[in-house]
């Protein structure tokens, strides 16, 4: 179980600090709720019932070094997503950013990373609503990645090009 003072990702909001416990009135009955503060977003607070087990259960520990380290040398060994239907394929990234499994995440962005490159060659652009998922998908990792590397996360993508010149073709 999570306590005060830990730092967690939290579903689609990313990188949290759980700041503490309230109580607050609910239909007459009172909840205890965790206090997540978004590490990048000062102005925001999630409250979390601490007996809704979906809900807990969306919360992470963040990933030490080594398994970040691990992830983008194993970058070669992610597949990319594959989905014809465009449905689909918006109804899966989707998924993707709501469950925040980051190893899911990395792959997401190698995928549409790549196909961003591909569209670029043939002279066209990466479909809007490809792109706002490629955005949230490096906003959510790349905060993460620089809360555990002590980075900023406009250094994440350099870092992680860095780390894996000539590993991707």
């Amino acid at each position: 179980m999570f306590k005060t003072g830990d730092t967690v990702i939290y579903g689609s909001h990313g990188v949290c600090k759980i700041t503490g416990t309230e109580q607050k009135r609910a239909g007459g009955n009172y909840i205890d709720y965790l206090v997540l503060h978004p590490v990048y977003d000062e102005n925001s607070t999630i409250f979390v019932p601490a007996n809704n087990k979906s809900l807990t259960e969306k919360m992470k520990p963040v990933l030490s070094q080594k398994e970040i380290y691990d992830m983008i040398n194993a970058i070669d060994d992610d597949e990319i997503i594959e989905a014809d239907d465009d449905n689909e394929r918006r109804e899966q990234y989707r998924k993707i950013i709501a469950e925040g499994d980051r190893h899911m995440l990395f792959r997401l962005i190698k995928t549409l990373y790549l196909k961003k490159i591909s569209q670029e060659k043939k002279g066209k652009k990466l479909h809007q609503s490809d792109e706002a998922i490629l955005k949230q998908a490096e906003k959510l990792l790349h905060n993460e990645f620089a809360l555990v590397l002590d980075m900023n996360p406009d250094e994440v993508l350099p870092f992680i090009i860095n780390n894996i010149e000539g590993k991707v073709s």
